[in-house]
């Protein structure tokens, strides 16, 4: 039974996985636990409460002592993931390596995993889901497909136009096309258990989904910068569907 089975149609908590950088604010300087507003504004919009998760947060006891307070997790965007993770050592662009916080969300992701908890992953998260798979990354794009569409730089986004898979969670909500917001010089190579369901034109895998009933989805796009927050309503869909059966 759901913790929130008796819990009176309270919104579900909904995690958040969050940066830990060097960040000024007031008279401060120094390092600190943030996340861009934009998410917890798209999971409020969708009808979620949103729940900032800090890396510090410790190992595989705290992870799952977290997970059993959420309804669902977002594992959200940002450094790249250590390619000593997959085996490979890093490309020379393959930078800003984060190992608190690839263990982590990692430590999430298995959590999350052994109680069938709801999980979205957006650019970096759906990179880390295939990687806490057995999967494997492209470490820099443009080494394979010949341009630099899907991060033109700086904190600009680029557009890109992904194809959906029929039958797919990512079709369902966001229709056969999707014009993306892309930020990203890495991909999904491999993703053992996953199915690929959103692909750019150069073939770059766009999305991938669990099969099966649990909502388990990764988008290699930046879908809280969107007007449409369809994938965020779907995640509070099924966090409220799980806690309801």
């Amino acid at each position: 039974m759901s913790r929130r089975s008796d819990s009176g149609g309270s919104p579900p908590l909904i995690g958040l996985t969050t940066y830990r950088e060097e960040a000024a604010w007031g008279v401060w300087r120094q390092r600190a636990d943030l996340l861009p507003g934009l998410y917890a504004d798209a999971v409020v919009a969708a009808g979620g409460v949103p729940v900032l998760l800090s890396p510090a947060s410790g190992g595989d006891a705290a992870a799952r002592a977290v997970v059993g307070r959420l309804d669902a997790l977002v594992v959200t965007g940002g450094a790249d993931v250590d390619p000593t993770q997959y085996g490979e050592m890093p490309h020379e662009r393959t930078t800003t390596l984060r190992a608190d916080r690839d263990a982590w969300e990692l430590a999430l992701l298995a959590a999350a995993a052994e109680v069938g908890l709801p999980v979205l992953g957006v650019c970096r998260g759906m990179q880390l889901m295939a990687v806490a798979a057995g999967g494997a990354l492209e470490q820099h794009v443009p080494d394979v497909v010949g341009h630099e569409q899907h991060s033109p730089g700086g904190d600009a986004y680029g557009e890109t136009l992904v194809r959906t898979a029929p039958g797919s969670r990512v079709r369902a909500a966001e229709g056969e096309t999707v014009s993306a917001s892309c930020h990203h010089h890495q991909s999904v190579r491999s993703h053992p258990g996953y199915v690929a369901t959103a692909w750019a034109s150069d073939r770059t895998i766009e999305a991938m989904e669990a099969p099966g009933d649990r909502f388990c989805v990764g988008v290699q796009w930046h879908p809280e910068t969107d007007r449409d927050q369809s994938l965020f309503a779907g995640l509070v869909a099924a966090a409220l569907a799980r806690a309801g059966g």
